[in-house]
């Protein structure tokens, strides 16, 4: 931690060597990559002086500003890879650009996209496998909420340096002086009937709109939508598309469980206990008591309220807590020439002290082990240590691991809008939302996976 940033670059770069020198060969845990016959995409050589092109989006200033030093440390360090580095622009959607240079044949050697595009940028054969690239050692460290977010038909086409979390902040002293029992985790999370009756209560103490979900995010019908709202769905034990098959959302997005969860959301809503949030500051200007938020909300809320914030699981509606998981992904795009020299520059970036590093920046929760033990605020105790456990433990679940995410993304996104802000009716317009994603399916053949 307090070593100078000459010996933290050298000891960096010596490890991304020695990661380097471990593609190409077999065996899991140690350190040597796990290679399949079909995948070449590192083989453990990198010829004559690589250049390598990077896209990144357009992420918080520090994350950006941290990402941009990185690269030019590495660069300075050694000769053998050069990294471009290349920020998209804000003026389009950044899906829209990479589809657009997929097109084209213009897509970087290494991309940087949201988790659950994987699934859509492996089936179309945007990403190349990186089984062959990951050590084994690196990718036992991985968190396996990582691990599993970057795989796709049993191979590793992502990696991400961080991850992020999900719960409900809370102001402890509020709660306590209300006589409201705070959950000590996952195992006693509030019920959500348990959280309504919170909520009537809290207003009776005189907060008029008691829970924030970020509702200006869920106006925007970004991803907010899904990541934030899925895990009702699955705790009261639905689901946005057929999870064994992933061929029909048809009776899983419109289904009972599904109707159930998003109609006590909908009272919430009716009841006016949301607040508008159109200042985004429902919670830290004190009208809200609890919000529905994530990792990155931990910063200014504990700023706000020193010693005054906690965060518990969200709320069980039936099948207990679920909470949602996965953020932004490295990727080695179709069009990389020489995937060893990608590898080495990404060896660097998930040596153990540059994890930490991002992560301080973005408030990301770190992507391995080795990182988080830097990190005395997840240790047990700490502010955020329940994303942790809720990591590890399964608690937290992947959205659909299937190339129709995009589908199913913007089909139950707008369905939650129209159903929290309009109060259109829960079951009918999910019962369009699943027809919408059927639709993109029927188009794709269930999108099948192809062979090797």
């Amino acid at each position: 931690m307090k070593a100078s940033l000459s010996k933290v670059l050298v000891s960096g770069l010596a490890g991304a060597a020695l990661l380097l020198a471990g593609c190409g060969g077999g065996g899991s845990g140690d350190g040597k990559a796990n290679k399949t016959p079909s995948d070449t995409t590192c083989d453990g050589r990198i010829d004559g002086t690589a250049h390598v092109r990077v896209w990144y989006h357009s992420g918080p200033p520090g994350e950006v500003g941290t990402l941009q030093k990185q690269v030019k440390e590495f660069n300075k360090a050694q000769k053998k890879v050069r990294v471009e580095l290349v920020k998209l622009p804000e003026q389009r959607p950044y899906s829209d650009l990479v589809e657009s240079a997929a097109a084209s044949g213009d897509l970087p050697d290494l991309l940087d996209f949201d988790g659950p595009n994987l699934y859509s940028y492996a089936w179309s054969g945007k990403l190349k496998p990186i089984d062959s690239c990951v050590p084994g050692n690196v990718r036992d460290d991985l968190l396996p909420s990582v691990r599993r977010q970057g795989t796709y038909a049993g191979r590793m086409y992502g990696i991400g340096a961080f991850d992020s979390g999900m719960g409900l902040y809370i102001r402890p002293s509020v709660l306590r002086k209300a006589g409201i029992r705070i959950p000590k985790g996952a195992q006693d999370a509030w019920t959500a009937l348990e959280l309504t009756t919170i909520l009537a209560k809290l207003r009776k103490q005189g907060y008029r709109t008691p829970l924030d979900i970020g509702l200006v995010y869920v106006a925007r019908g970004d991803e907010w939508n899904t990541y934030g709202f899925a895990p009702a769905v699955w705790s009261a034990g639905g689901d946005l598309v057929d999870p064994k098959t992933f061929r029909t959302a048809d009776g899983f997005l419109n289904g009972p469980e599904s109707v159930k969860a998003l109609t006590v959301m909908q009272r919430w809503s009716k009841a006016g206990y949301i607040d508008p949030d159109k200042d985004q500051r429902a919670f830290d200007k004190g009208r809200s008591v609890i919000s529905w938020g994530g990792h990155w909300r931990y910063p200014e809320y504990t700023k706000a309220f020193p010693g005054d914030v906690a965060i518990v699981p969200l709320p069980d509606f039936g099948h207990g807590t679920v909470t949602g998981m996965g953020s932004w992904q490295w990727g080695i795009t179709s069009g990389a020439t020489d995937g060893d020299a990608v590898w080495s520059f990404l060896a660097y970036l998930f040596e153990p002290q540059q994890i930490h590093r991002m992560s301080v920046a973005n408030g990301g929760i770190p992507a391995t082990s080795s990182a988080v033990k830097l990190s005395p605020n997840y240790d047990t105790g700490g502010g955020e240590h329940l994303f942790i456990e809720q990591l590890r433990d399964g608690i937290a679940r992947p959205r659909p691991q299937t190339p129709a995410y995009p589908a199913i993304t913007t089909a139950f996104g707008d369905a939650f809008a129209k159903i929290m802000l309009h109060r259109a009716p829960v079951q009918a317009t999910l019962d369009q939302a699943a027809k919408a994603v059927d639709k993109d399916l029927t188009a794709h053949d269930g999108y099948p996976q192809k062979g090797p």
